[in-house]
Parts: C-alpha cells; structure tokens; sequence
C-alpha cells in the first residue's frame, strides 16, 4: 500500500505529469504570450459568437496573454490585466511587449546584450516593442518612434528580460 502511494506521488510529481498540466487542449502551453493578428479584432465576454463584444483592438501587433482554451477560443488578457474571449484566428504566435516602468523612468535599448553596451534609444514606460529573440536574461527587440514631425525611426537592439511585458521570467527562445 505504502509502495502505490509512492507510486502514485512520484506520477504526479513527474515533469511529464506537470507538463501536461500546464498545456491546453491545443496541446500548446498555458500561459502564453502571443499578439492580436490584426486590426479590428473583437474580444468577447466568452467563448463563442452568441456572447456580446467587450471591446475591439483596433491595430495588430498587441501582445496578449493566453490564459485558458476552450474549443477554437481563446480567453487572453492584456497588459492592464482585462481579460476577455477571441477566436484563435485573431492571434499571431508572433511575439511583441511593453517596456515595463522603471525608477528612473526610461530604459536604455542596449546595442548588444550587456549592461555595458552603448544605449541605441531611450525607451519610456508602455512603449511598444516587437520581440525577435530572447535567452533568459536579454531579448532581442525592435522599437518604432514616429515623433510628431512624421519621421519614422526604427531602433533595434537588447533589453533586460525583467524590463519587458510580454516574456515570462527565464524564458527563452529564437
């Protein structure tokens, strides 16, 4: 009997076990990050088309959170913490983030990944940014300024994981 209850807690304590828990019925895990695919993309009090629009994004490129699935549906929340339904066709594995707040206000777009590498930009609270790459510790991002003059600059280069939203603590990929 003892040896089963072992059994049975070393079963449970497993990492396919707990893999398998944290993956929903797309197989894909739970949470994610992704985007909203496009413009125009209508979020849902719940999952299905019966349910009344919350809200609607209005531009593509949003990075969501992907907290639950149900069927082709999606329940996402976003960097304020709403939470609403989209179908899975309105979202992009592509990935993007804000610059999370800091103490001294801006943050330093680094040319490589490095406390001691040049600044390229200076990047404010909220500003969004689109995610190449990250290794655990630095992503690889790009950032759009459209100043008010109409020039439009695009800055690319690595901030620290733990400034960004849109990256969970340690993850990486390409």
């Amino acid at each position: 009997m003892l040896l089963r209850a072992a059994f049975a807690i070393a079963l449970i304590l497993s990492p396919a076990a707990a893999e398998a828990a944290a993956t929903g019925p797309s197989g894909l895990p739970l949470p994610r990050f992704v985007t909203v695919k496009s413009r125009e993309s209508n979020v849902r009090v719940g999952p299905g088309y019966q349910y009344d629009i919350a809200w609607t994004y209005q531009v593509g490129g949003v990075p969501v959170e992907i907290i639950q699935e149900f069927d082709v549906w999606r329940k996402i929340r976003d960097v304020d913490g709403t939470e609403g339904w989209v179908h899975q066709t309105s979202i992009s594995g592509g990935r993007a983030g804000y610059v999370l707040s800091s103490l001294t206000g801006e943050i330093g777009l680094r040319a490589g990944a490095s406390d001691d590498a040049g600044v390229v930009a200076w990047l404010g609270p909220s500003f969004p940014v689109k995610i190449q790459s990250c290794d655990g510790s630095w992503c690889d991002v790009s950032a759009v300024d459209t100043p008010p003059d109409g020039r439009v600059a695009t800055y690319t280069g690595y901030l620290p994981q733990t400034d960004l939203w849109g990256v969970y603590k340690g993850e990486s990929f390409n």
